[in-house]
């Protein structure tokens, strides 16, 4: 299933969604103006290499200075590898970023998705902290941002396309089912990636499982206001303490 747009009303105009999405474009289009070999090596200085974080002997062999593996862990969110890749996240970043910065206000929303990208990156780098392969992409912060969604507007309705051999059958599914079969794929993923790590490498599963996480559990840590909305009340309502006002 394809996501294609979300049916919910926002109240105000996403400014840092639109902002993070600028950014991860202008980034891009300087990635690709490079040759192959400056883009291995902006890949390698910028992008999140968990060896260079929990080895010092690690980077004092490769000889890069010490803030570069700590930028990193935010440089990182904004680089991406091809087309389908930016093309992929920023496409999920517009359909569930805006409401999400609605309910958080866009300085909030900054803060949560940075903070929840960088914990989704540590995630993925503590089970592969070995690993010398640069992380790159915004998938774990915007995963952080789904499971935001998740929790805040699981009646909502997100129109998908599930493609039948040539034909699209283009439908309306709640939230919840969307992004829960979302989340179930990744943490699968994840698993089989531990097991069968040829088929299953490439892919930073971890990452997206410990945003999503993270995003539906602390998301209420940067809501502009706790107020009563009808939608999450409907489902988490019994699982939390409901501001009505």
């Amino acid at each position: 299933m394809i996501p294609l747009q979300d049916i919910l009303p926002r109240r105000n105009p996403p400014i840092m969604t639109w902002i993070l999405i600028l950014i991860n474009v202008m980034v891009f289009f300087y990635e690709i103006s490079l040759s192959p070999l400056e883009r291995e090596i902006f890949f390698r200085h910028w992008g999140f290499v968990p060896a260079r974080f929990f080895d010092d002997y690690f980077s004092a062999l490769i000889g890069e200075p010490a803030y570069r593996k700590y930028l990193s862990l935010i440089t990182h969110l904004f680089i991406h590898g091809g087309w389908l890749h930016i093309i992929g996240n920023m496409w999920t970043l517009w359909i569930f970023g805006d409401n999400v910065e609605d309910r958080l206000g866009p300085f909030r929303f900054l803060l949560f998705y940075l903070l929840c990208g960088i914990f989704a990156t540590l995630t993925h780098a503590i089970i592969y902290k070995d690993s010398v392969i640069p992380v790159v992409g915004a998938s774990g912060a915007i995963s952080a941002v789904m499971g935001a969604y998740f929790m805040m507007y699981p009646l909502a309705r997100i129109l998908v396309v599930f493609p039948i051999f040539f034909f699209p059958i283009f439908f309306e599914i709640p939230a919840f089912l969307y992004l829960g079969y979302w989340f179930l794929i990744q943490f699968y993923s994840g698993l089989f990636s531990l097991a069968l790590p040829t088929s299953f490498g490439g892919v930073a599963w971890f990452a997206h499982i410990g945003g999503f996480l993270v995003g539906a559990l602390t998301y209420r840590i940067f809501c502009k206001k706790r107020r009563f909305y009808l939608d999450e009340y409907c489902i988490f309502g019994s699982l939390f303490d409901i501001d009505k006002k």
